[in-house]
């Protein structure tokens, strides 16, 4: 199983980055995807999620309004898209699937990607 995030990268405050996430080794269609952010010296945050069959979303107040999270379960891919980005959203964000429907719990997670980098300047 395999999770692959990719997107990351430098910018000002203000700018948007969309991060997708690819899945192999499972079907995403089965289960309930996260995205969470890690960054220097702090523990792994929720950010936001979706239901396995992506109907329903779920945001930390941080992020409600700015990112949208979305699946697309026949491509097995899950996607982050962030706008009006803060240099607060600085992390490394990380991609993860899990079948309990619980989603604010990193340990509930049973698959996670290798993250990739945000960093948003002044």
């Amino acid at each position: 199983v395999q999770l692959h995030e990719s997107g990351g990268g430098s910018v000002q405050t203000g700018a948007s980055l969309r991060l997708p996430c690819a899945a192999t080794g499972i079907s995403l269609s089965s289960y309930g995807m996260g995205w969470f952010r890690q960054a220097p010296g702090k523990e792994r945050e929720f950010v936001a999620a979706i239901s396995w069959g992506g109907r329903r979303t779920y945001y930390s107040d941080s992020v409600k309004g700015r990112f949208t999270i979305s699946k697309d379960n026949a491509k097995n891919t899950v996607t982050l898209e962030m706008n009006s980005l803060k240099p607060e959203d600085t992390g490394v964000y990380y991609c993860g699937a899990e079948m309990v429907e619980t989603y604010y719990d990193a340990k509930d997670y049973d698959y996670w990607g290798q993250g990739t980098q945000v960093t948003v300047s002044s």
